[in-house]
């Protein structure tokens, strides 16, 4: 049985779409068996992360609903192992019944070895909805003082609701900021309570990844992708190298 992950931050901006496209290709480059789940109904935007923007991605409310069979999901054309399943853009997280969307993910696990759902940013009816019926989760954070407050309330929303592992990735780090604000990631442990999943590093080649219609890790091996590549290998429980700032 594959292993449900959500993919959360407590607010917009952290770049948590990007690394969980970055995280689930260099599961399926592991040759791993990846399933992303676009969750941000309304704002979609994961398929442009994974260079699928150009690809018929069905909406994950089409395959729920049996409209449409789970091997039906979009397959990427140029990471093998990774497919995905986008958010619909006319529904509303409140109109999704939990009910069929565990069904869902049931069937995921038995035919992926990961199923990534990228939550929307905040605490509502979508991250309730990305949470409700995952094994694990990672909080998104970047260093900066209203992420580190914000990433604090998701996780205490989070554990108050399933005591399920939970780990933070701080994303878009600057060695030079931590130095002016005199802050080290110790801090950003402590301040919102979770042990360390991985560092990313602020990169630009994420952006331009995305612009050239390339998931990070076949655009570049460094930076952010390798970064990315040794979070993924952490989750399946290899001993990776941390970021050192």
């Amino acid at each position: 049985m594959g292993t449900v992950l959500a993919v959360i931050s407590g607010k917009g901006g952290t770049g948590k779409t990007s690394l969980c496209a970055g995280i689930a290709s260099c599961l399926a480059a592991d040759s791993l068996r990846v399933l992303c789940i676009d969750a941000d109904l309304g704002l979609r935007n994961l398929d442009i992360s994974l260079g699928m923007s150009n690809e018929a991605v069905l909406p994950f409310t089409a395959v729920m609903r049996g409209e449409y069979a789970l091997e039906q999901a979009a397959q990427s054309a140029v990471v093998p192992n990774l497919y995905l399943l986008t958010a619909p853009v006319t529904e509303l997280p409140e109109s999704i019944d939990p009910a069929q969307f565990g069904t869902l993910l049931e069937q995921a696990r038995a035919q992926f070895d990961w199923v990534l759902i990228d939550a929307p940013a905040g605490v509502g009816a979508g991250f309730e909805l990305a949470t409700r019926f995952a094994d694990e989760a990672v909080v998104v954070s970047n260093g900066d003082p209203a992420s580190l407050r914000d990433a604090a309330h998701a996780t205490d929303l989070l554990l108050q609701e399933r005591a399920i592992p939970a780990r933070l990735i701080v994303n878009r780090v600057s060695a030079r900021m931590f130095v002016k604000m005199r802050a080290t990631i110790d801090d950003v442990m402590d301040t919102v309570g979770l042990p360390l999943l991985g560092i990313v590093p602020e990169d630009a080649n994420v952006t331009l990844a995305a612009a050239e219609g390339l998931p990070l890790v076949q655009y570049t091996g460094r930076g952010a992708a390798r970064a990315c590549l040794n979070i993924a290998r952490r989750l399946c429980g290899k001993k990776m190298p941390l970021l050192r700032l």
